[in-house]
């Protein structure tokens, strides 16, 4: 087993790996355990009572983190017309319709959110095998498609995020960064619970939270208190 570096050597001796915190104090030691060079993630996993595999099991949702997610969002956005020029008002950084198609059957995928208007989808959906993979399709149940496309591209470039469970039952995100202060943290910890739970599926039986743990890209993890936050 490779050695830990210094650094994180003294920030895995201010964890109790056997503990699980309150937000608030969790928040406090990663905030302080992000010392990197660059401007570390905060990141959330969230491990779920459910099987994604059966339909009524599936959790995905969005949320508009109180402080926003720190990552800078790359928002494509196919429209036609005046809503391709309220997307562009908006801030977005690809706008198109059958050309933004080509681009990305070509291979051009520098972007991070897509966004389309509802006429737009029989060009959008020729795009499934390349977008469905990566989370990028756009959906009515996330305010990816729908006509109001400057709202949409406003609250993508503010930091709103997706989450969807992954096969074995966990939830990814980032949440922050470690340029955040622990009580910005906190509050994205907080907002993302709450919008997990309001996701919950009809299918999920007993528990629904079973474990949750909170890093930055560089540290260690520190579990949650689940009771605490289920309460």
């Amino acid at each position: 087993m490779a050695k830990l570096g210094k650094r994180l050597t003294a920030v895995s001796a201010t964890v109790d790996r056997l503990k699980h915190y309150g937000v608030s104090e969790a928040s406090q030691l990663i905030k302080a355990g992000a010392q990197a060079k660059f401007d570390e993630t905060i990141e959330i996993a969230v491990n779920l009572g459910v099987d994604p595999r059966h339909a009524d099991q599936m959790v995905r949702g969005v949320i508009a983190l109180p402080h926003g997610s720190g990552k800078t969002m790359r928002v494509a956005v196919f429209a036609r017309d005046e809503k391709a020029k309220e997307a562009l008002e908006a801030g977005a950084d690809l706008v198109g319709a059958e050309d933004l198609m080509e681009k990305v059957q070509a291979g051009e995928m520098n972007f991070d959110r897509v966004i389309a208007t509802p006429d737009m989808m029989a060009v959008v959906g020729r795009l499934g095998k390349v977008l469905g993979p990566r989370g990028l399709m756009p959906n009515p149940k996330l305010g990816t498609v729908t006509p109001n496309v400057k709202a949409a591209v406003a609250a993508a470039k503010a930091g709103e995020v997706q989450f969807r469970v992954e096969k074995a039952g966990i939830v990814h995100a980032g949440i922050g960064k470690g340029s955040f202060s622990a009580e910005q943290i906190a509050d994205n910890v907080n907002a993302f619970i709450v919008a997990i739970n309001k996701a919950r599926p009809s299918g999920a039986k007993g528990a629904y939270l079973k474990s949750v743990t909170i890093s930055s890209s560089m540290g260690v993890g520190v579990k949650l208190d689940v009771a605490a936050l289920v309460g």
